[in-house]
């Protein structure tokens, strides 16, 4: 039974996580390195997923649990339920992935009536007893028997106010007693049987109660938040470990800290702690700390041996930790440590130092980041030009700017935030059951509480801003307001947070685009080095591809030309064209177009130089440049009815209220005018209806557009081709690339390929120059993967379009599945992912392989890469590197994300399955 569900300390396997837990792995390892760690025992995941799936612990667990305990009694010199010399234990969560505060601990486990009376005795502190007492029964009573944590507040804020004091540590030891009678009896009324004596019967309550907490709320919210799924954490296991007390006096204290500072990754001393306190006050942010620099004052033999833990744990863990502490009496306990949650910006500097120091490998520096934690890097920060005054300061516990209504519920805040509203969540101090209102909220802020409080460590997790500790602000929950002095701010009310300085302000303040910083450029050269996979952008514009190659890009995989169509300069244009009632009269309405894109395409050759840029031809039906038919026929009705009112008349358009519906530019309007936009109007709308689709995904659209209207994509390929010859006149080193969308047949291909290379001669004789550049094909059809080796034959490049080809390889859209029941697919398991987030490696990822296969048998050097959204997903780049793909593209801000991943995929390839 020990070998299977119970491993001590001394024997457990630090680096098995999955069976131990994060917290008992480590805790294990800690006590094997010689740190001192309080003696206990770990009851490992699989008992808990025994009992889950069973409802009842596994048989002889409870026999062997005391077969420990005893061995914790024989390390510490103490009995379990003894009343003259108590061992008291603390019954810790713990899963094989960090989550927290999303399950629940329970401390001081072992009093009642009788070894309360012997802790006084073994301590000769009556105040101390009673008060890891009332602790106890709170914590007992909340998490083992479901009291709501209210139901005992109440009691505890009469006495104090009884006792005419604020802070807990003022209350003394008859003060102490009273709140646990107290609390005794809301026990006894909540569940009707009184708070259980039977130290087993406690510690068998604690351990279910542990275990049911990994299906709690917060915690099932917190792993579908974090994609935690169950081959990462299954499970928690149980921690039974010594009490020791950080309460017991002025000589002891508590804390929490990390080897370096989680907001910047600076290398320093970083934490807090509480003079006669135990944990929970620190990390609940029930009292607000004092910054770990001032133990070296308070108790310096006590920092330089905290100095020494620190040290020792960063070089053991090659990796940030924050670690908790006691001190009990003048000796330091380590309680527990795991891997520090910290932002991108800390993320990414402690990286490039611990490279720097010789403590990791490069290889390591850049494994130890979560390509998407990168994303936080890409937000707006506070407009450092802006004038507002700030109302209130905290601690900047999470950096960021953020802002949105006031809201002062965790279930508030996720109901606005699913209707799409901004919101920031004031609370006093948060607890692990706010956890959805985090998802939902821009940022969070508390009037108690520190910078390893639970809120401080959740939000940075998140990314999120958070200001913690800002004690000016008196948030009353009931009324649903904060006060500052004279100043109310109530529900709905919006604020500004500046998580960076701990600043809050009224309103919305102005934000501007972050910046690289030495640190982010290091640390994705390193990335560039090891990976095999290049990285571009999806762009259209000149300015978005100059961001995307200062985030990193090395050429347009994917330039939408209908983005440059649906510029307010040139809509009217492309809406003369598809209203042309001939080939004629679209060719002269292209003519106009002409030009306009040619300097498009030049100005984005220019910004990308010299790397290349993929043009993918018009691909939308034509409808889509169009009015909706409604809107038609709705100005349609008013344009008659201002014929009515002017009556012959000639008026203004002020005098009519009349906005764009009319052709420009008329200052005056009569009859004709107004005839003239209802015929033009009227036309439309019959174009609009006779271009209708059932189904525009599947439509006439793409390269059927060029066979359509050839003129089209003539135009198009021109534009392209004579904007590269204008950029290799003057010196402009490009490679231009021509994609073909939506191609089901390699004659497609073929006649398109007709046109360039009649155009190619003709631009190169007038230019006197020749062109080169890419002709190829996006592959986003099912039939096109299974005619890759006849398209290879004409492409000399593919390009993955998988969002199109998600769509046909599962049969339905994006829209509809996501808005109606895919949520319910991945919920209850029948697909693990969202299909249009996570490239689906066993459906769309086989037709992928398929193409690759069959295109490079034809043509063994055809460069092959993917413009779909997916492109820019870690675990999709994985797939792309293990099918050996070329590049992968996606919007500029996940750039980095790509560049990151793409190293990862290489690094890790070794260990890739495709399960």
């Amino acid at each position: 039974m020990t070998e299977k569900y119970i491993y001590p300390f001394q024997k457990g396997d630090g680096k098995n996580k999955a069976l131990l837990g994060g917290k008992g792995a480590n805790l294990c390892e800690m006590t094997q390195i010689g740190l001192n760690v309080p003696p206990g025992f770990v009851i490992t995941t699989k008992a808990c997923r025994d009992y889950l799936d069973n409802h009842q612990l596994p048989e002889g667990l409870l026999k062997d649990v005391k077969a420990h305990i005893a061995e914790v009694e024989a390390r510490t010199g103490k009995k379990f339920g003894d009343r003259h010399n108590p061992l008291l234990v603390s019954v810790r969560s713990g899963s094989a992935i960090s989550m927290p505060g999303m399950m629940d601990t329970i401390l001081n486990l072992g009093l009642n009536v009788q070894t309360l009376a012997g802790l006084i005795e073994q301590t000769g502190d009556a105040r101390f007893a009673y008060d890891a007492y009332r602790r106890f029964i709170q914590l007992f009573g909340k998490v083992a028997l479901g009291i709501d944590d209210e139901k005992f507040d109440l009691h505890f804020a009469a006495i104090k106010k009884q006792a005419g004091v604020k802070a807990d540590v003022s209350l003394d030891a008859d003060h102490l007693r009273q709140i646990s009678e107290l609390f005794l009896q809301v026990v006894l009324e909540e569940t009707g049987k009184p708070f259980p004596e039977d130290v087993y019967e406690q510690l068998e309550l604690a351990i279910k109660a542990v275990f049911n907490s990994w299906m709690g709320k917060r915690a099932v919210d917190y792993r579908r938040e974090f994609h935690i799924t169950p081959n990462i954490a299954n499970g928690t296991a149980v921690n039974v470990v010594a009490m020791v007390f950080g309460n017991m006096g002025n000589d002891c204290a508590t804390g929490v800290g990390f080897t370096r500072n989680p907001g910047t990754g600076v290398n320093e001393m970083y934490g807090e702690y509480l003079v006669n306190a135990q944990g929970e006050d620190v990390v609940a942010g029930i009292r607000t700390p004092k910054p770990v620099q001032e133990l070296a004052h308070e108790m310096p033999d006590l920092y330089q041996q905290l100095v020494e833990l620190r040290n020792k744990l960063e070089a053991h863990y090659k990796e940030v930790q924050d670690y908790e502490y006691t001190i009990e009496r003048g000796i330091l306990y380590c309680l527990q440590t795991r891997n520090g949650k910290m932002n991108a910006p800390a993320m990414v500097r402690s990286s490039v130092d611990m490279m720097a120091e010789g403590l990791i490998s490069k290889e390591h520096a850049l494994l130890r980041i979560n390509p998407e934690l990168l994303e936080q890097l890409l937000h707006p920060q506070l407009d450092p030009d802006h004038k507002a005054q700030p109302v209130a300061q905290g601690l900047p516990a999470s950096p960021g700017a953020a802002f949105g209504k006031c809201v002062f519920d965790a279930d508030t805040a996720e109901l606005m935030g699913r209707a799409g509203e901004m919101v920031i969540l004031l609370r006093e101090e948060t607890k692990p059951e706010d956890i959805h209102g985090f998802f939902a909220a821009q940022g969070i802020l508390t009037s108690r509480g520190g910078k390893t409080s639970h809120a401080a460590v959740v939000a940075r997790g998140m990314g999120k801003a958070c200001i913690a500790g800002a004690e000016d602000i008196k948030i009353d929950v009931r009324a649903h307001q904060a006060i500052i002095g004279d100043l109310h701010i109530r529900e709905g009310d919006i604020i500004t947070l500046d998580g960076s300085t701990g600043l809050i302000y009224l309103g919305k303040i102005a934000t501007i685009e972050p910046s690289f910083f030495e640190e982010l450029k290091t640390l994705l050269a390193w990335a560039d080095e090891f990976a095999d996979l290049k990285v571009y952008a999806n762009v259209d514009t000149p300015e978005r591809a100059r961001l995307a190659v200062s985030y990193g890009a090395t050429g347009i995989g994917l330039c939408r030309t209908e983005r440059m169509f649906n510029a307010a300069d040139r809509l009217p244009l492309v809406i003369d064209m598809i209203l042309a009632g001939s080939t004629e009269a679209r060719r002269q309405a292209l003519e106009k177009l002409f030009p306009i894109q040619r300097e498009d395409f030049k100005q984005l050759f220019e910004a990308m130089s010299p790397y290349p840029v993929t043009v993918r031809l018009l691909d939308p039906p034509m409808h889509e440049f169009l009015p909706g038919e409604h809107q038609l026929e709705d100005e349609i009705k008013s344009l008659n009815l201002y014929k009515v009112m002017i009556q012959g008349q000639q008026v203004t358009l002020d005098t009519l209220g009349l906005q764009a519906s009319l052709p420009a530019p008329f200052t005056h309007l009569n009859e004709e005018v107004i005839n003239k936009a209802i015929a033009k109007k009227e036309l439309m709308l019959t174009k609009v209806k006779e271009l209708y689709e059932v189904n525009p995904m599947l439509g006439h659209r793409g390269v059927r557009l060029g066979m359509s209207y050839p003129e089209i994509y003539q135009m198009q390929i021109r534009s392209i081709l004579e904007a590269a010859a204008l950029c290799t006149q003057q010196g402009i080193p490009i490679l231009p690339e021509i994609m073909v969308p939506q191609v089901i047949t390699a004659q497609e291909l073929i006649k398109v390929k007709i046109f360039v290379e009649e155009i190619q001669h003709e631009v190169e004789c007038r230019y006197g120059i020749a062109l080169e550049f890419k002709f190829g094909t996006m592959i986003e059809t099912v039939r096109a993967c299974t005619r890759a080796g006849e398209l290879a034959k004409v492409a000399e490049f593919f390009s993955f379009g998988t969002n199109d080809l998600t769509q046909a390889t599962f049969s339905f859209s994006r829209e509809d599945a996501e808005n109606k029941f895919l949520p319910l697919y991945n919920e209850t398991g029948l697909l693990e992912d969202n299909p249009f987030e996570v490239l689906d490696a066993k459906g769309v990822g086989q037709l992928m392989k398929m193409t690759i296969e069959a295109g490079r048998f034809t043509r063994p050097d055809i460069k092959i890469g993917i413009c779909g959204e997916h492109g820019g997903h870690p675990q999709s780049i994985r797939f792309c590197h293990h099918i050996k793909l070329d590049y992968v593209s996606c919007s500029a801000p996940r750039i980095p994300i790509a560049r990151l991943a793409a190293a990862h995929a290489k690094l890790l390839e070794d260990d890739y399955r495709l399960s």
